[in-house]
Formats: structure tokens, C-alpha cells, sequence
């Protein structure tokens, strides 16, 4: 019965890969295996015992209150149709540059993964919003749905994203019950904030990479990416036009999205605090833009609604799960596991990743989060990894196994809303070389630390 944790974990992903899902899958699989130990004497039921606590620490947890919200802030940026003139305003800025607007996708993927913080949501709105419109350019296919699905799954990295926010709750979590195994009873915490900060670096680099890329793509094949010339610009809009789209198309949204992470990083306001802020300054944005409508509210309250119990629903499931796996040795299997490997604490860091990169596959975020990173991060954290370091690495591999064909969901959500003269062979290639600079981030980052932990330290002294 010692394998009986193993069994259980392939249980649930042979499950899942029929398509039942996911909250459910979890729960009702950890239960059948907890009656079965019931019956056969290897479970102590006592771990069933310790979900209603579980469940009233969810119910009174303020940090997760920052989900609602933070999704209610993108789907009403979303709504009030504030991709459209980002876009428009950006190809303005850099049209007429070697792949600029290639450049100006990667830059509003980047404010609407900061704004949305959901891959899909960011996939989709883009696709749906620039995919024709470098077509229509004269983009190369490859090119320009590699860059929007890279782009789309830079929600998972991007502050203030939902991910992150789900992530740091669970580290914490891990990261106290790392130092408690240690003997340390005043332990440490790691919050949202520290997270946040700690992915702004590795962020804006895996930006820049992006656009740097497009840019000598350009520079090296013009005809994949060509500019738009200054003449067709004007010719399309009056300067003053021109001046009314950038500032009123790109500034409102930036000075939000910036208000919101300031006000976090600065220590004003906690990630729930400016998540409220900021659900209410996209509602007032969608108001002065004259697209807020009592229709308009009614679907964005409902689809925030959806999103947000889909995560809890996980969350419930997901404690079962940690309870009964628990209960049959599940940690002490895996502890004696990572202590087998070679290598140590960065060996068994190797496997979590690999393991993680390939569940990425067939389970979104927010299940990795509340069901592998549980499991795995106290041990990694006792063994002495940083603990913001580890989340953003976790971070960037899950937007990594997001873009990878042929499961990469970011390929799924975009086919769904792409011309059908786009090949999906074409989508395929297109995000290879993304995938590689993705790759080499998370290289530069386990030989440089110092990139997701510098800042943390320099903002909060610890």
C-alpha cells in the first residue's frame, strides 16, 4: 500500500485526460481511495476530519479575495474593448519600425496580461483583435500567431496576475510548513507582494526577448514583418487624430495597471486592497468610454462569477485530495523520493520541473497549483531553495508547457478563434522559437537567482 499516493495521482490525470472535470475529479477520486483505505485498514480517517478547518481557512482567507476581483478588473477592461485601442495606439508608436506591429502585440499582451491575468482571456482578445490585422499587413502566419500566443501566456509572469496570486497564498502556506518541519516556530512568510516583485524583473526580460526577436526576424526577413510606412499612417488618421488615440487609448489603462502593482510594491495597499481598486478603476474607465451598460455589468459580474468558483471549486476538491494523499504517506513517499535523486535540492528541483512542464499538458494553473505545489514545494523549501525564486520558476515553466505543441492550451484557445486560412502547422512553428527564449530564461535563471530575488530584497529588506 506504500505505492497507494502513486496510484491515486495516476488515477486522477487518466481521469482528467477523459474530460470529467476537474474539482470534481479530485474530490470524488480522493474519496473512492479514502473509503477503500477505510476498508482495508491503511487510511486513518481522522485526515477527513481536518477538511472542515480547511475549508473555513479558504472561506476566511483575504488574500484569495484578490481573485474576484483582479478577474473582474480584466473581463471589464476586456468588455469596454480596451485591447482594440491599445493596439491601435501601439501601432502607431511603432508601425512604422522593422516588425513594429509585432512589437506593439508583444506590448499589449503584455498591459492585457497584466490586466486580464487568465491565458485564455489574453489568447483569445488578441487573436481575435490582431491576428487579422497582421495578416491583412503581410505577416507571416508563423510569426504572427507565435507572438500572440506567447504574448497571451505572459498572464502566468506578469504582475498583477492571477497565478501569481494563487501561487503565493499556496507558498506560503508551504513555506511555514517547510520551516516548522525544521524546528523554526516563528517561521518566515512569503507573500503575494514578494512574488509580484520578484517576477518584475524576469518579466520585462522575457518582453524585451520577445520583441528583440521580432525585430531582427524583421530586420533579417523583411517581407515576414513589414513596417507600416509614415505616409499610410497619416494618410489613415489626422494628427490630431493620431494624438487623441495615444492618449486616451494608452494612458488610461496604463496609469491603472501601474496604480495597481505601485500601490502593492510600494507597500500601500495590500493585493487585495488594490485588486478592489482596480476592479473599480476598470469600472469607472469602461464608464468614461461610455461602454458600461447594465448588460455590460451583467456579463462581466457573471462571467467573474464563473472564473472565481471554477478556482474555489478546485480549491475544495484539491484539499481533498491533500488530505487523503496525506494520509497514505503521499509526503513521506515523495521526501524519501527527492532524497534518492542525485544532485540534492537542485536535482530534485529538475523533476519537479520536468513533472510540471509535462502536467501542463493536461491541467491548467490553478490545479497545479493547489494539487502538485503542495506537495512538492514544503520539502523543496526545507531542503533550502528560495522560496520566491521556486515560485517563479514554477511560474515561467507553466507558461513555458502552456505554448509547447502539440497540447500547449495557448494553441488550443487560439486556433479556436483564428482565420481559417491559418494553418495550425504553421501555429506550431511559429511558437518554437518563443518556447527557446522561454528556455533560456529559466537557464539564466537557475544560474542567476538574483534575478526573481534582487528586487524582493532591495523593496522589502528580506
Amino acid at each position: 500500500m506504500e505505492l497507494m499516493p502513486l496510484f491515486m495521482f495516476l488515477t486522477i490525470c487518466f481521469v482528467l485526460m477523459l474530460g470529467f472535470p476537474v474539482a470534481f475529479t479530485l474530490g470524488g477520486t480522493a474519496l473512492a481511495f479514502a473509503g477503500i483505505g477505510l476498508l482495508t485498514g491503511t487510511f486513518d480517517g481522522a485526515f477527513l476530519e481536518a477538511l472542515p478547518n480547511r475549508l473555513f481557512g479558504l472561506i476566511s482567507n483575504q488574500t484569495l479575495m484578490a481573485v474576484p476581483f483582479f478577474v473582474f478588473m480584466g473581463v471589464m477592461l476586456q468588455k469596454s474593448k480596451v485591447a482594440e485601442d491599445l493596439l491601435e495606439s501601439m501601432s502607431i508608436l511603432f508601425g512604422s519600425w522593422p516588425g513594429g506591429v509585432g512589437i506593439a502585440v508583444t506590448v499589449v499582451g503584455m498591459l492585457m496580461a497584466a490586466s486580464t491575468g487568465i491565458v485564455g482571456a489574453t489568447v483569445v482578445t488578441m487573436g481575435l483583435i490582431s491576428l487579422p490585422t497582421m495578416i491583412k499587413q503581410g505577416y507571416d502566419p508563423k510569426l504572427a500567431t507565435g507572438a500572440i500566443c506567447a504574448t497571451g501566456t505572459l498572464g502566468q509572469i506578469i504582475p498583477p496576475s492571477i497565478a501569481l496570486v494563487i501561487l503565493g497564498d499556496v507558498l506560503s502556506s508551504a513555506y511555514q510548513q517547510a520551516q516548522l518541519s525544521m524546528g523554526i516556530f516563528s517561521p518566515k512568510t512569503v507573500s503575494v507582494g514578494d512574488l509580484f516583485v520578484g517576477a518584475i524583473i524576469p518579466g520585462l526580460i522575457l518582453v524585451a526577448l520577445y520583441g528583440l526577436y521580432i525585430y531582427v526576424t524583421a530586420l533579417l526577413k523583411p517581407e515576414a514583418a513589414p513596417a507600416i510606412s509614415r505616409k499610410e499612417m497619416i494618410d489613415n488618421h489626422t494628427h490630431d487624430h493620431l494624438i487623441k488615440i495615444i492618449f486616451f487609448g494608452l494612458l488610461p489603462p496604463l496609469i491603472l495597471i501601474i496604480s495597481v502593482l505601485g500601490s502593492i510594491v510600494g507597500g500601500v495597499a495590500t493585493p487585495t486592497e488594490a485588486a478592489a481598486v482596480g476592479a473599480f478603476g476598470a469600472t469607472v474607465l469602461a464608464a468614461l468610454r461610455k461602454q458600461l451598460s447594465l448588460t455590460c455589468l451583467k456579463d462581466v459580474c457573471q462571467q467573474t462569477t464563473q472564473v472565481t468558483c471554477m478556482v474555489f471549486m478546485i480549491f475544495i476538491g484539491a484539499a481533498i485530495f491533500s488530505l487523503v494523499f496525506r494520509g497514505f504517506g503521499g509526503e513521506e513517499l515523495i521526501q524519501s523520493v527527492f532524497e534518492s535523486i542525485p544532485g540534492g535540492a537542485l536535482g530534485a528541483m529538475l523533476v519537479v520541473m520536468i513533472v510540471i512542464f509535462l502536467l501542463g499538458f493536461i491541467l491548467d494553473f490553478i490545479e497545479i497549483t493547489f494539487v502538485v505545489v503542495p506537495i512538492v514545494a514544503p520539502i523543496l523549501l526545507a531542503m533550502g531553495l528560495d522560496p520566491v525564486w521556486l515560485g517563479i520558476m514554477i511560474a515561467i515553466n507553466l507558461q513555458t508547457s502552456f505554448l509547447t505543441p502539440p497540447f500547449g492550451f495557448a494553441l488550443f484557445y487560439l486556433r479556436g478563434v483564428a482565420p481559417p486560412e491559418v494553418k495550425t502547422s504553421d501555429m506550431y512553428k511559429g511558437v518554437i522559437p518563443f518556447i527557446i527564449i522561454q528556455l533560456l530564461l529559466l537557464i539564466g535563471l537557475a544560474f542567476f537567482p538574483e534575478l526573481a530575488t534582487w528586487l524582493p530584497e532591495q523593496v522589502y529588506g528580506s
